[in-house]
């Protein structure tokens, strides 16, 4: 008995890095990938004209033609049923804040080995989120009541998915960098997660924050 294959979808203009990865990905016995191109508006083109939508798009971030950002806000709106796992050379957290905000659920380094690469697609196909090392937390757990975040940290988690600096979000909020600091490792606690990106997560995820595409 054949077991249905989850159907993989990628666009990155390195051509040599992504048919490397359509390889690694076919290896898998759970995935197929059906679509590979090298930017984001030929990915949305070969959508409209597929028999079988991908249930996860893995989307490069630095693209001609269309980036990531735009790519995974265009899917966000059009294809809201499909995961989005970003993916860059760049550890950054503004692009993993960024890509999350505009619909991505998961986020992946290049140099991610092939056992976390089919962990991120698992996990967006049957949680809706992957955790990796910059978003591990209470995301797959229950969650804080929002009774248990102060005001305060309610307001300094919506700021903090902003492209604002800590430092800016201080200013925003009349407070002091210490008493800022204090809110953020408060938070960490509260939500057991260790950076900025995974109080972003965590806020798209609870409905704290919305998703720019809406």
């Amino acid at each position: 008995m054949s077991i249905e294959k989850i159907r993989i979808a990628m666009a990155d203009d390195h051509a040599l890095l992504r048919k490397s990865l359509a390889t690694v990905i076919n290896s898998m016995e759970e995935f197929e990938v059906i679509i590979s191109v090298d930017n984001g508006k030929l990915l949305l083109e070969a959508l409209k004209t597929t028999n079988m939508l991908p249930q996860v798009c893995i989307l490069d971030i630095n693209m001609p033609e269309m980036n990531g950002y735009e790519t995974a806000r265009e899917l966000f709106n059009s294809y809201p049923e499909i995961k989005i796992i970003a993916l860059s050379m760049y550890d950054n957290e503004q692009n993993v804040i960024q890509m999350i905000r505009n619909g991505a659920t998961g986020y992946l380094l290049k140099d991610a080995d092939p056992e976390e690469l089919r962990r991120a697609i698992l996990d967006v196909v049957t949680y809706g989120f992957y955790q990796s090392n910059l978003t591990k937390g209470k995301l797959l757990r229950t969650v804080p009541h929002e009774d248990e975040l102060s005001e305060n940290e309610l307001n300094f988690l919506k700021l903090c998915c902003s492209e604002l600096s800590y430092k800016e979000i201080a200013e925003k909020m009349f407070k002091s960098p210490r008493t800022i600091d204090g809110y953020r490792d408060s938070l960490f606690s509260k939500l057991d997660v260790t950076s900025r990106t995974g109080l972003v997560l965590y806020a798209i995820k609870t409905g704290i924050v919305p998703i720019n595409g809406k």
